[in-house]
């Protein structure tokens, strides 16, 4: 009897082990750009976007302002260790949200910090000077990536559309 229920719970482990390995593997092969040509006030789209982004594990809500255009998002994280740089997630994700939700306007990242609260507000307009391009041309995430990270080696740029 004691030699089944052993094999019982190690079956139930072993069970619990691979379906917690399966829900992972899902989670990052999400293809971001089936939400392109949505709109801010579609929350569904919006938050799948805002979970599969960078800082995802920090995300702890988010305010949709559609009752009056020029229309937002306030996104907030919870306190963020030093894994993370706030303002490249900030630049990273407003360029993900722009290029996939078409009427948004401008988005707000409160990051909880050790020391307080950072703040970064970046409109629609700003970044896509910053960057010289249009987001919504942007067809596929490989070209975004790519305009991403060529943007995020200078700091001084980086300083220039975040103050």
């Amino acid at each position: 009897m004691r030699q089944m229920i052993i094999f019982l719970l190690f079956s139930l482990l072993v069970m619990f082990f691979l379906s917690g390995c399966h829900s992972n593997s899902n989670n990052t092969n999400v293809d971001l750009f089936q939400y392109k040509g949505s709109y801010v006030g579609d929350n569904s789209a919006v938050v799948n976007s805002v979970i599969h982004l960078e800082g995802a594990k920090h995300f702890s809500g988010l305010e949709l302002k559609t009752k009056e255009e020029p229309y937002g998002i306030i996104v907030n994280y919870d306190w963020m260790e030093s894994e993370l740089n706030d303002k490249e997630t900030a630049i990273t994700n407003a360029s993900y949200l722009f290029t996939l939700i078409q009427n948004v306007d401008w988005i707000t990242f409160h990051f909880e910090m050790v020391d307080g609260m950072e703040e970064y507000k970046i409109s629609r307009e700003k970044l896509q000077a910053w960057y010289g391009i249009e987001l919504k041309e942007i067809d596929n995430e490989n070209k975004l990536k790519e305009l991403i990270q060529e943007s995020l080696e200078d700091d001084k740029k980086i300083n220039q559309l975040l103050n």
